[in-house]
């Protein structure tokens, strides 16, 4: 009942979002703000979309996969002549809003992977990670994609290449977390390569991008280009480390509640958002930078949540034990809380990126044979290119880290999607590399799933 109660209100909205856009469309020449108008309406329906595709979740799915499949369906109904959903694509608002979602979603990745963290995952990660990046890269650009895709240019392959070296963090991480297995050297070698993988990939993709933009290769550009991204990240790690602190207690004596916590943050992104973009950088290296660079500790001038002081005030009655328990929990969340802070803004923005995203993937290319075997062949590569990687692990369950780290998720869209924008992958190759992390999220969780069920059978018996 429930899901049908959510359908009808989905039909609802598009039959009274029908009539407004009939309406308005017919009195278009009467309202300077047509455009927002109606910018507001599908905004408002991609929102409800987002929604409706995580009942993929029920299946075990993350719901990333099902907002990018909602993108991919809706943007290919033009295929059997409705074309409803067509003006979002040439929407310059709406796609604004996207890459503002993916500007937040990279700032949160870098929250989530502080410097600390890294510091501790150890050769072995480093091993995963570094094989992890070099083989899907060399397989895509000067193996894959000259065999299957011949006659294009070399930047078109290096973006290949650099789509496959991504990995999602947060699909893997969430399979570890829902089996009680976050713990395991194998997760914690997957999350560790995973982190060290977007460092080496945003790199790779700066790189990329600003070699298209330029139209030269040469090993000097590359060079110089190299040292700009890695001088910027280190420049903005160890200046944000020194200047974090300073500019959050100047705004805490301005005033320290909540709201002035969440502004400095993403703020901080923003900026660095702004400095990479300067720099020639794609932005969200900016944005991944400023949340690496964020710690708890420069926000310990502000105030905590109201509802940690209420734990804690409550706590004082409670038996020794206990009261520690809760004091060690309420801390946890209080770290915790500049994260939760960006997550409602995600929640907005992030879903616009990827149902965008899916509805730039024409399937009617698919229709090809050829291209539906360039299909199948990339993404059999990007499985083979980070399954490799799991025999760099040492001694533990190596098929279980080398799947890890195959799902390609946001980030192997983030990389199709500049690549798109640029004017570097035509439709049907960002087609083939979607269809290829569609393949790769959808996947991995079932593997992963088998083979830690697997691994606990003989301590079972």
């Amino acid at each position: 009942m429930k899901k049908f109660a959510l359908l009808s209100i989905v039909v609802l909205v598009l039959v009274i979002g029908a009539g407004a856009l009939a309406s308005s469309s017919a009195n278009s020449g009467t309202s300077a703000n047509h455009s927002i108008i109606i910018t507001l309406f599908w905004i408002a329906l991609l929102l409800v979309l987002a929604k409706v595709a995580s009942l993929l979740e029920k299946i075990g799915q993350p719901s990333v996969l099902g907002e990018l499949l909602m993108g991919v369906i809706i943007g290919n109904l033009f295929l059997v002549g409705i074309n409803f959903f067509e003006p979002i694509k040439s929407d310059t608002l709406l796609a604004f809003l996207a890459e503002l979602g993916v500007i937040i979603l990279l700032f949160q990745v870098g929250l989530e992977s502080n410097i600390a963290q890294m510091k501790k995952v150890g050769l072995r990660a480093f091993l995963v990670a570094i094989v992890g990046v070099i083989c899907p890269f060399i397989l895509g650009t000067y193996i894959v994609g000259p065999l299957l895709f011949p006659g294009l240019s070399s930047t078109v392959y290096l973006f290949l290449g650099a789509a496959l070296t991504a990995t999602s963090v947060g699909i893997t991480a969430r399979v570890f977390k829902d089996l009680g297995k976050l713990k395991t050297s194998e997760a914690q070698i997957v999350l560790g390569a995973a982190v060290i993988d977007d460092v080496i990939g945003l790199i790779i993709l700066a790189v990329v991008s600003a070699i298209a933009t330029i139209g030269s290769i040469s090993l000097g550009t590359v060079s110089s280009i190299s040292f700009k991204a890695i001088a910027f990240l280190i420049g903005a790690i160890v200046l944000g480390q020194f200047s974090a602190p300073f500019i959050g207690k100047l705004f805490s004596k301005i005033h320290t509640g909540i709201g002035m916590k969440f502004t400095l943050a993403v703020s901080f992104a923003l900026v660095f958002a702004y400095l990479a973009g300067k720099m020639g950088l794609a932005p969200i290296v900016g944005a991944f930078a400023a949340g690496l660079v964020l710690d708890p500790v420069h926000f310990k001038t502000f105030k905590r949540p109201k509802a940690i002081d209420d734990l804690l005030e409550s706590s004082k009655t409670l038996p020794y034990k206990h009261r520690e328990k809760l004091k060690q929990l309420a801390h946890h969340h209080s770290e915790k809380h500049v994260e939760e802070l960006i997550e409602p803004l995600s929640y907005f923005l992030v879903p616009l990126f990827f149902i965008t995203t899916g509805m730039n993937v024409r399937l009617d290319s698919l229709f090809n044979i050829k291209i539906l075997i360039v299909a199948i062949g990339i993404t059999l590569v990007a499985i083979f290119g980070k399954y490799v990687s799991g025999f760099f692990a040492g001694k533990v369950n190596k098929n279980l880290v080398g799947f890890g780290m195959v799902p390609r998720g946001e980030v192997g869209l983030i990389f199709a999607s500049i690549g798109s924008s640029l004017g570097i992958l035509s439709h049907e190759l960002f087609s083939v590399i979607v269809i290829m992390v569609i393949f790769t999220t959808l996947l991995t969780p079932p593997i992963l799933t088998y083979l830690i069920k697997k691994q606990e059978k003989p301590l079972v018996s």
